[in-house]
């Protein structure tokens, strides 16, 4: 299977980055080919222009400035977001990637005033992400980025494909032992995958 990782964090010595590369090394040794995104390594402009709204509904051409993303995740079957959850949201530039880059024509299509799928062909969907809040505040706060994962991207995706979110919760109450224990259940689910 072919799996675009979308990876948003500045830090490459953070604890996000430990769970990007035990993702990327996991499928990488489950024989699956890994389209490795770093978002801030690759230097993606998370703005949407004013000619881009602009010219938003015009397919094809709403593709054109940001065309190699697009061909990315038209060519992936599967799609794994590894980030942190800030302010109980994605960070701006991984936001900035699906208002750019799932666009009408790549992830829906808009027909007779009606919204249809278009990503089919991503089988896999997952998110592996950490919180400074406990679970319990996050669902006070409605868990956005969970909702975002797990009602919009996987209605865009192929019907009855594998979804699962991963978070660990409370990372400001962390433990050595809890970011391991996090790591191995990364590690255990995407191994069977």
């Amino acid at each position: 299977m072919r799996i675009l990782v979308l990876y948003a964090h500045p830090d490459p010595e953070s604890y996000v980055a430990a769970l990007h590369r035990t993702v990327v090394a996991t499928l990488t040794a489950a024989g699956h080919e890994v389209d490795d995104c770093d978002l801030y390594a690759e230097g993606f402009d998370p703005v949407l222009s004013l000619a881009e709204r602009r010219g938003y509904h015009e397919t094809p051409t709403n593709r054109m400035p940001v065309e190699d993303y697009v061909r990315r995740l038209e060519a992936a079957d599967g799609l794994v977001l590894v980030n942190p959850v800030w302010n109980f949201g994605f960070p701006a530039i991984l936001k900035g990637f699906l208002d750019r880059v799932f666009l009408p024509g790549v992830s829906f299509v808009i027909a007779d005033g009606k919204v249809a799928p278009a990503l089919r062909n991503i089988r896999l969907l997952m998110s592996v992400t950490t919180y400074g809040a406990s679970r319990w505040r996050a669902f006070l706060m409605g868990d956005p980025p969970r909702r975002c994962v797990m009602r919009m991207l996987r209605v865009l995706a192929a019907p009855g494909a594998k979804a699962a979110y991963l978070a660990h919760y409370d990372m400001n109450n962390a433990t050595p032992e809890s970011r391991k224990a996090f790591l191995d259940r990364v590690q255990a689910t995407l191994a069977g995958v």
